[in-house]
């Protein structure tokens, strides 16, 4: 039986630049969109990187390879085979027709192995009913699969940065069912620049992306040879089995980002220094990085070098470079002639190295610096380079699409992408609706330039619900209606199932569970239907704490914010905190009704009777008690600081012992998940390590990044304090939780001393508190301990019984 794809762009790329911040995997389309000179440029391309893939054996071998590591019962069930399918990406599953005793039940056949791993994928979860998602959300179910033998048969109509091999294994076949030495050195060593030199340009192990995009340098490092040798390993094992699968890695070129260092080589050369990025007091130390510009024919000479470094190292394995010149930094000037003349002189660079190389963007510069990319800027970037020479990822789509007010970027190809999530977040949270349809309504859109659909989150290993979703969209033609039933294509195309979210909670947990399915459908409602366009990064004060002074007030304040209270707390309504209060009070996005999610908890509990030994169950429920908790601690900071400004202390006491307590509480239910811990974390860090210095550095740079995340001074904060947070235990417990309780104390004394909050001295005793937490070495449980169910009931009753 066939399935819906038909001609596609792309097969499955992968941006494989060592620790990068952004992992993107573009699938494939179910039929294609351009014509004219792009079609033919894109196929063109097409043509090439096909020419690169292993052969049919060799993918085929790699297919079983999953396999074995998903289901090694079923490993003689199956048979696999790679199929033109006519010509398209696609994958087809039918019932093997042959008689042996113990041999293969079912065929999947696929243009790669990745279409043959993405059609076990299927099989397994509209056949069998089994649901694979990532270790730390649950892993996977797979008791509803029959035995080898008795498979069903098909009816017609039917951050990276502290990963091993082992866990980039995983990574990569789950990339694919759904669909070092860094070269730097060796690279300008050529040209002159020494090892030394570079000590200050890359950033430490957690940080080295945004070193690479010219964000920030030396912040966390210097990066040890051990450190490089073994990247480079991991790089060319990670590239070896991606090649296996059939995928199309995506290697980085040179983006004009330098050591201050080759100013001193080439004095002539055109180096600007670039604006600040996010420190606090603009220390050059950490910021206003050096950018060759691309005018500049050492910027040629360094691309090309850059290039061919590369392929010196891992072999010719793509034709696809990415590249970021303006990421978060803006040109020094908004002259389309000028920005036109940089983008060409780009990809002058990458076609020096490689002469069919195509150019892969982010969009994002075009959402986070609207003000400057304007249509002329943007269509001067985008039309610098030949017609098919580059593709555009619109980065933030299932939120801001870009190219609904870009006309298409102007004619350019682009791929459609899931952002959804910043920083790592743990914060249920999605818009499965716009998931549902925004890829097929870009497809079919009229002038359409969508070339494939991608998912570029900055953390992953999070609401699974979310991408369960997104990775089908790369196999539906039309649009899925997560809850209503209708009838989906004709007799040669995938039957969408009744209620995709009910199927969704059967997979996950192995059996039908209606408390399960009610509470799955609140949370479609409520927490997955996040529709006020607001990009959501969690911002709950428990791991946001804010950093102000909440004196300054009016009677009128205080009355308002009696008002947002009941509307706050009213059933059934759906509030957004920002709209409510005053601009100089804190914020939490909120965009659902929290007793509506609190009932869903509830429903949830009571499935427990029945889900108590499934993992994927526990994963859920203490992600969603965490979820209420912490919605419920953000009403209890505004009360304290209501009191606060009433002179309540009595109130005030109350509140701030309350939310201590919920902090408490969450670290106990966190604690009773593998999933939820913080000393796995650490420990992935300092694993890496091969000495006591690596190890001091590498976790340095892991409390660091979920914490202040980048420089401060003795009285202010950094500008990117929590912007990693993380619900984990141990971190509640150990930082969170004294930060809040140090910072209630002083608004106590406050009132009881009658003066003015000291936010100075506030700040300077939380400083260097936090200081003294990243530097240390505290050893954190990597075991769960406790029962999450009883300790999820116990708290409900507590709170809300």
């Amino acid at each position: 039986m066939m399935s819906t794809l038909m001609n596609s762009l792309f097969s499955t790329l992968i941006l494989t630049a060592t620790l990068v911040l952004v992992i993107i995997i573009v699938l494939p389309l179910p039929r294609p969109v351009l014509s004219g000179p792009e079609a033919e440029a894109i196929h063109a391309v097409l043509n090439r990187l096909d020419s690169q893939k292993s052969s049919p054996s060799a993918q085929e071998s790699a297919a079983r390879g999953v396999l074995k590591r998903l289901l090694p019962s079923h490993l003689h069930s199956f048979q696999f085979k790679i199929d033109i399918c006519g010509g398209s990406s696609c994958f087809t599953i039918n019932n093997y027709k042959g008689s042996s005793q113990n041999g293969p039940e079912i065929i999947i056949g696929g243009t790669t192995a990745v279409e043959i791993a993405s059609g076990l994928h299927w099989y397994i979860k509209y056949w069998c009913g089994a649901h694979v998602s990532w270790v730390k959300t649950g892993g996977i179910q797979i008791a509803s699969i029959p035995e080898s033998g008795s498979l069903p048969l098909v009816q017609d109509g039917d951050s990276y940065v502290w990963w091993d091999w082992e866990r980039w294994e995983k990574e990569i076949d789950w990339m694919a069912l759904q669909a070092s030495s860094d070269v730097h050195f060796p690279l300008l060593q050529k040209f002159n620049v020494t090892a030394r030199d570079l000590d200050n340009f890359f950033g430490g192990p957690a940080f080295l992306a945004w070193a690479r995009m010219g964000n920030l340098h030396g912040w966390g490092g210097p990066l040890s040879q051990n450190w490089l040798d073994q990247q480079l390993a991991l790089q060319k094992k990670i590239l070896s089995r991606m090649l296996e699968l059939g995928m199309t890695p995506v290697l980085p070129s040179f983006s004009g980002n330098v050591p201050a260092a080759l100013q001193k080589v080439f004095p002539l050369a055109k180096i600007t220094r670039l604006g600040d990025w996010n420190t606090v007091d603009k220390n050059p130390r950490w910021c206003c990085t050096y950018l060759l510009d691309p005018s500049d024919s050492l910027f040629v000479d360094i691309g090309e070098a850059f290039i061919k470094q590369q392929i010196e190292e891992y072999g010719d394995v793509t034709d696809i470079y990415n590249c970021d010149t303006f990421n978060e930094n803006s040109p020094p000037t908004n002259d389309p002639a000028y920005i036109s003349s940089l983008g060409a002189a780009v990809y002058n660079a990458m076609s020096k190295g490689d002469k069919d190389a195509v150019w892969l963007m982010q969009g994002w510069l075009f959402y986070s610096d609207s003000g400057f990319w304007q249509p002329p800027q943007m269509q001067a970037l985008l039309h610098s380079v030949p017609l098919g020479k580059m593709i555009v990822l619109d980065l933030f789509a299932d939120v801001k699409p870009i190219w609904r007010t870009s006309s298409q970027f102007y004619g350019i190809p682009y791929v459609w992408c899931l952002l959804h999530n910043f920083g790592g977040n743990i914060e249920m949270y999605g818009i499965l609706d716009a998931i549902a349809s925004g890829p097929v309504e870009a497809r079919i859109s009229e002038n359409s330039t969508m070339v494939g659909v991608g998912m570029c989150m900055e953390g992953i290993e999070q609401n699974p619900v979310v991408y369960e979703l997104m990775s089908e969209m790369a196999f539906r033609s039309e649009k899925v209606h997560v809850l209503t039933f209708v009838p989906f294509g004709d007799s040669s195309t995938f039957m969408l199932p009744q209620e995709w979210l009910k199927t969704y909670s059967r997979r996950r947990y192995g059996k039908a569970v209606h408390q399960a399915e009610v509470a799955w459908e609140i949370l479609y409602q409520t927490i997955y239907n996040c529709t006020d366009g607001i990009a959501d990064h969690n911002k709950d004060f428990i791991v946001k704490f804010p950093d102000w002074d909440p004196s300054q007030n009016s009677e009128a304040d205080v009355s308002k914010q009696d008002k947002m209270h009941i509307l706050f707390t009213l059933p059934g309504t759906r509030r957004f905190l920002s709209e409510d209060m005053t601009s100089d009070f804190p914020q939490a996005h909120l965009w659902y009704s929290t007793q509506e999610v609190i009932n869903a908890l509830g429903f949830f509990i009571d499935a427990g009777n029945h889900l108590n030994g499934s993992l994927t169950y526990r994963y859920d429920l203490v992600d969603l008690t965490r979820q209420v908790l912490s919605k419920l601690a953000n009403q209890v900071y505004i009360d304290a600081i209501t009191a606060f400004r009433r002179k309540d202390a009595k109130a005030l006491k109350l509140h701030g012992q309350k939310f201590v307590q919920l902090i408490g509480d969450i670290d106990l239910l966190l604690a009773s998940d593998d999933n939820f811990l913080l000393g796995t974390w650490l420990e992935s860090a300092k694993n890496l390590s091969v000495n006591h210095k690596e190890m001091k550095q590498y976790e340095w740079n892991a409390r660091t990044q979920v914490t202040m995340w980048y420089d401060t001074t003795k009285t202010i904060q950094s500008k990117l304090h929590d912007y990693a947070n993380k619900f984990w235990s141990g971190l509640l417990e150990d930082y969170y939780l004294p930060r809040a309780s140090t910072y209630f104390d002083y608004l106590l004394k406050s009132l009881e001393e009658n003066k003015d909050f000291k936010l100075g001295e506030w700040r300077t005793e939380w400083i260097s508190f936090s200081n003294r937490w990243q530097d240390g070495a505290e050893l954190y449980s990597v075991k769960a301990r406790g029962d999450a169910l009883a300790i999820a009931k116990t708290l409900y009753h507590k709170y809300f019984g």
